[in-house]
C-alpha cells in the first residue's frame, strides 16, 4: 500500500501491525500534516452492529480532547469497503517497546502510570471503559507523555468475553478476572489493566504468567501475584498496596474509580524516591537491636490486646448463633526463620473472635482435649494435631496458614479446611513490608477470612484501630536489659 492514496491519506510507510488491525503512517493531503491510518481485519467489521457501537463509542472518545487520549480525527473505509481510523501521529516508542529492555526506573513507572490514570480518569467521566489498557496501547512521546489509543477495538473484538480465536497470552495476561470470565466489565477492569502493566513497569515480568492462554487464565483467577519486593527490593511498601489494591480479585475491595488510585500514585511516587526502611532515621538505627525489640514489643502488645479485646467480647458475644461455624486455628508454619513471629495463630484468633458467623477455638481450649486424648506436653499445635482436636470436639474447619519473607517483605497463605469432607472452603493471601505489618496482615487476614465464610460485609468490622493503639504505645517502651530482649516467644505468652 506504500504510496497509495486512500482517500485524501497518502500512505507512507507501515508502522506495525498486529491482531486488532495494520497501522501506516501518512500523509493528510488537505491539511498536510501527518497522520497514522489503521486498517481494521474484515473479521472485526462483519457485523454491522458491533461495528455501528465501535463508531458511536469512537465518536466518544474523539471528543474527550484530553492530553493523554490520542486524537481521533475520523472512521472511514476504503473503497473495497476496508474500515479504517485515522488518527494524530505520535513520534516515540510504545510501552511495550521500553519494557522490553527490562524494569523501568520507579519514578518514570509511577508517572506512566499516572498520566495513563488521568486519561482513564477522562473516559470514565464520559461513561467510557477502554477495557484493553496494556503497554501496545500506550504511545510515550519524545516529551515523556503517555498517549492511550485504541479505544472501544476491544468492545470490537469481543475480547471482553473472549470470543475472539488466536488471542495471545500476552494480551489475556492484562485482562480482569471477570473479563476473562465473560462477565459485565466495568472501569474497575481498566484499574486491574493498569495495575497490571504498572507491576510490569516496575518488575520486568507480568503479574500472571503462563505457557499457554488457558494457564494465564487459571493464573489471573486463582493466584496472587509474587511480591515486587522478590524482583525489586527498593520498591516502596506504598506501590507494593497501590499494586495489590489495583489486582484485588474482589471487584467490591478493588479501587472503585480511578480518581483513588491517582492519588494513591501521587503518595507513591513521593514515598518511591525515598522508601520507607531506606531512610536517613532508618539509617542511623540498628537493625539488630530493632530486630531483638519485636519479639519483646510485640508480646507485650498482644496480652493486652488479649486482655481489652477478649473482655469486650466476652461480655459483647452472650448469645451464640445457631448459624455459626466451628473452627481451629492450628500454628502457623513459620518459614522465615524468625523465632519471634511464632505465636500468630493467637493473633488471628483474637481477630477473629468478633465474628458473628464463626465460633473459635480459644488456644487453652485446644491443649485441654489434646490432653483428653492422650497428648500431654504439646508445645505446637501442627496440622495433624489439629486434626485430632476437629475429630474429638466435632469442629467443622481448620486454618491452615503459612508465612513467608522475601527480603524484608512477608507473605501470609492462609486456607480454612473443611475438617470433615477434606476439602478446602476458602484460600487467601496477604502481604505486607516489614515487622511494622505484621499486625495489620493478621487483621487483614481474618476480615478476608470471615468474608469468604459467608459473613456480612456489614458485620466485619476489624479490631486493628485496638491492635495499632496497643502497638503505638508499646513502641515507646524499651524492654532490653543489657542488650538481650526479655520476651519470650508468642506462643508460650498466648496460651490461654
Amino acid at each position: 500500500m506504500i504510496g497509495q492514496l486512500i482517500s485524501h491519506y497518502r500512505i507512507l510507510e507501515k508502522l506495525g501491525a498486529g491482531g486488532m488491525g495494520v497501522v501506516y503512517k501518512a500523509l493528510d493531503t488537505r491539511l498536510n500534516r501527518t497522520v497514522a491510518l489503521k486498517f481494521l481485519p474484515p473479521d472485526l467489521t462483519r457485523d454491522q452492529e458491533a461495528i455501528d457501537r465501535f463508531i458511536n463509542e469512537a465518536q466518544a472518545a474523539s471528543a474527550l480532547d484530553h492530553t493523554n487520549i490520542c486524537t481521533i480525527y475520523e472512521i472511514n473505509e476504503t473503497e473495497d469497503g476496508q474500515m479504517f481510523i485515522c488518527m494524530a501521529h505520535y513520534a516515540g516508542e510504545t510501552l511495550q517497546q521500553k519494557v522490553a529492555g527490562g524494569q523501568l526506573p520507579v519514578d518514570s513507572a509511577v508517572d506512566i502510570a499516572m498520566q495513563t490514570a488521568r486519561g482513564l480518569e477522562r473516559a470514565h467521566e464520559a461513561g467510557i471503559t477502554h477495557r484493553d489498557i496494556k503497554p501496545s496501547n500506550l504511545i510515550i512521546t519524545p516529551r515523556g507523555e503517555v498517549k492511550i489509543i485504541d479505544f472501544g477495538l476491544a468492545k470490537l473484538a469481543g475480547q471482553s468475553r473472549l470470543t475472539k480465536s488466536g488471542s495471545t497470552p500476552g494480551t489475556v495476561a492484562y485482562m480482569s478476572p471477570e473479563q476473562v470470565q465473560g462477565k459485565p466489565v466495568d472501569q474497575r477492569t481498566d484499574i486491574w489493566s493498569l495495575g497490571v502493566v504498572l507491576y510490569e513497569m516496575l518488575t520486568g515480568q507480568l503479574p500472571f504468567r503462563g505457557e499457554n492462554e488457558a494457564a494465564v487464565i487459571f493464573s489471573i483467577i486463582n493466584e496472587e501475584p509474587e511480591p515486587l519486593a522478590q524482583h525489586r527490593a527498593e520498591v516502596a511498601e506504598g506501590l507494593q498496596r497501590i499494586v495489590d489494591k489495583a489486582l484485588d480479585k474482589d471487584l467490591e475491595t478493588r479501587y472503585q474509580n480511578i480518581s483513588d488510585l491517582m492519588a494513591d500514585l501521587a503518595t507513591g511516587k513521593q514515598d518511591s524516591l525515598e522508601p520507607p526502611y531506606l531512610s536517613k532515621r532508618r539509617k542511623k538505627s540498628r537493625p539488630q537491636k530493632e530486630h531483638l525489640l519485636f519479639s519483646a514489643r510485640l508480646g507485650i502488645s498482644l496480652l493486652a490486646t488479649v486482655t481489652v479485646v477478649a473482655g469486650y467480647f466476652f461480655l459483647a458475644s452472650k448469645e451464640e448463633s445457631k448459624a455459626r461455624l466451628t473452627i481451629a486455628v492450628v500454628d502457623f508454619v513459620n518459614e522465615t526463620n524468625e523465632r519471634e513471629l511464632e505465636g500468630l495463630s493467637s493473633m488471628l484468633i483474637t481477630a477473629l473472635q468478633q465474628s458473628q458467623r464463626l465460633s473459635v477455638l480459644t488456644r487453652s481450649r485446644m491443649f485441654d482435649i489434646l490432653k483428653k486424648i492422650g497428648k500431654k506436653d504439646v508445645d505446637r499445635i501442627d496440622e495433624s494435631l489439629g486434626r485430632a482436636i476437629c475429630e474429638q470436639a466435632n469442629v467443622k474447619a481448620m486454618i491452615i496458614a503459612t508465612i513467608r519473607k522475601f527480603a524484608r517483605h512477608y507473605v501470609i497463605d492462609l486456607k480454612v479446611l473443611d475438617s470433615e469432607k477434606d476439602e478446602y472452603l476458602f484460600a487467601t493471601k496477604v502481604q505486607g513490608l516489614g515487622h511494622e505489618s505484621i499486625l495489620m496482615m493478621i487483621d487483614n487476614s481474618a476480615a478476608k477470612t470471615r468474608k469468604g465464610l459467608n459473613e456480612k460485609d456489614e458485620d466485619i468490622q476489624t479490631i486493628w484501630f485496638e491492635l495499632a493503639r496497643i502497638w503505638a504505645i508499646t513502641k515507646k517502651c524499651s524492654l532490653l536489659r543489657n542488650g538481650t530482649p526479655q520476651s519470650p516467644p508468642l506462643r508460650k505468652l498466648m496460651r490461654f
